[in-house]
């Protein structure tokens, strides 16, 4: 029977607990004593710390205390450390302090300590897995996408607005530089699913290509847009009032995986700032916004700036991604081998990636485990995950700079891709048979997007 936080336990209240830790010398056991010292380190504890950390902490303060109640021991007395960790003055082993994982690309400590594996995993991928990806880049079918340019805004009233910087705009590509396979495979697939987790444009003769026309930085404020997606498209009652990101909920990590959906477009942002400095090409005050990098890191991206999570929600996101894709290596590899991908070389490719051993680490599967744990508590409410998928993906209609509206389209698709893999429609997951050409390019072009993210991070940090 523990205290609660803050409050100094009475008398009657430590009595009753420390009769109960004591068992018949039959058994082996003894009496464990020191239990005042046990409430004591409880009732230190900062009300300020969120539900779960409290419970670890306190279960982790007892699990340490339970183990060294041998038979006939003397008492054993427990002292604090920085990190309010009870530890026992003896050799007898115990369970490992709790400590707080650091983020290497961000000087925040993680909120969600299950991650910090992952995280460790994908840092130590990406010196080798980034030169793939960008090699992929070139290859047709995950850079060719049949996206509607004109399509007018559904959600928010706007006032026409002409992006300051030519590099707002993309054009189509000539009929003849689209293979043929791709035209067939995007006009056979398509179709309307009522309760699906994305509706992607349907396909056309306009094709636009991510080679051509890659992310940049083209001055374009999207601010009302992202308020937008987070205020209106984002969960915020019941637990999520309390804990947006981290709640024992699946609409937390729903909240989490857009929010790093969001970090990656800022780490895009300010990753064409730099280039755009680093080539001597400057940023005119009177076309951009924003002109120095490490202020707009701080501001986006920093553990002080406008979503201190930000960083960790990148890397959740990106397991998400990670999970999708190795969810679907099987069909990609089919692709490969029925010739839809293209040629022998490329297949190569995109086998170097497939076979990277990041996609074997179990360690990955941190973030798609806990969306399907919290998703079969509850999978008859997935429905309102997938209706704001679908709106995610309109509401990137809204979005007045064309390049950041095609990027904003593909990255989307490829999030809501890898959510309809890891749980589908009733929490277990969804048929890869069943993904398009257009979803698959989508899901693997956002990992290589969210790798060149973790890349500016990393870079970034002093």
């Amino acid at each position: 029977k523990f205290p609660q936080p803050n409050k100094s336990p009475s008398p009657a209240d430590q009595q009753a607990a420390i009769n109960s830790s004591r068992y018949p010398t039959d058994t082996g056991r003894g009496n464990c004593g020191s239990l005042r010292e046990l409430f004591s380190f409880i009732s230190r504890l900062p009300a300020s710390l969120s539900p779960d950390t409290m419970r670890y902490l306190i279960a982790a303060a007892s699990a340490g205390y339970l183990a060294n109640c041998d038979a006939f021991v003397s008492p054993r007395t427990f002292t604090t450390t920085n990190s309010l960790v009870p530890v026992v003055n003896n050799d007898i082993p115990h369970p490992p302090s709790f400590q707080t994982t650091a983020l290497t690309a961000s000087v925040a400590a993680l909120h969600d300590e299950s991650l910090a594996p992952g995280i460790q995993a994908i840092d130590a991928a990406l010196p080798t897995l980034a030169p793939l990806f960008a090699e992929l880049r070139s290859l047709p079918y995950f850079r060719l996408y049949s996206c509607d340019m004109l399509a007018s805004c559904e959600y928010i009233p706007q006032e026409l607005f002409e992006c300051y910087t030519e590099s707002c705009e993309i054009y189509p590509v000539d009929d003849d530089e689209v293979p043929t396979d791709i035209k067939m495979a995007d006009f056979k697939e398509h179709e309307f699913e009522l309760d699906g987790w994305a509706r992607w444009d349907m396909p056309s003769e306009d094709y636009y290509d991510t080679l051509l026309f890659p992310e940049d930085y083209t001055g374009y404020d999207g601010a009302e847009v992202w308020r937008f997606i987070h205020d209106r498209i984002g969960f915020h009652e019941g637990a999520m009032s309390a804990d947006e990101y981290d709640a024992d909920d699946w609409k937390a990590d729903f909240n989490k995986a857009v929010s790093g959906l969001h970090a990656m477009v800022s780490a895009q942002v300010i990753k064409g700032m730099k280039e755009k400095i680093n080539s001597g090409e400057g940023l005119d005050p009177d076309s951009y916004e924003w002109t120095d990098p490490s202020v707009e890191f701080n501001r986006r991206l920093g553990p002080q700036g406008e979503t201190p999570e930000a960083v960790e929600n990148l890397y959740f996101t990106m397991m998400l991604l990670l999970s999708g894709v190795r969810a679907a290596r099987d069909r990609l590899l089919m692709d490969c081998d029925m010739g839809k991908v293209g040629d022998a070389q490329a297949c190569q490719v995109l086998r170097s990636i497939l076979t990277h051993p990041v996609f074997d680490d179990p360690s990955i599967e941190a973030a798609s485990h806990r969306l399907r744990t919290h998703a079969l508590k509850n999978s008859n409410s997935l429905w309102e995950a997938r209706m704001r998928t679908r709106d995610l993906m309109r509401i990137m209609n809204c979005v007045q700079c064309n390049k950041c509206r095609f990027h904003g389209k593909i990255s989307t698709l490829g999030l809501s891709t890898a959510l309809q893999l890891s749980v589908g429609h009733r929490g277990t997951g969804g048929d890869v048979v069943k993904t398009h050409r257009v979803e698959l390019a989508a899901l693997v072009s956002a990992v290589g997007k969210f790798s060149s993210g973790i890349d500016l991070c990393l870079e970034m940090q002093p």
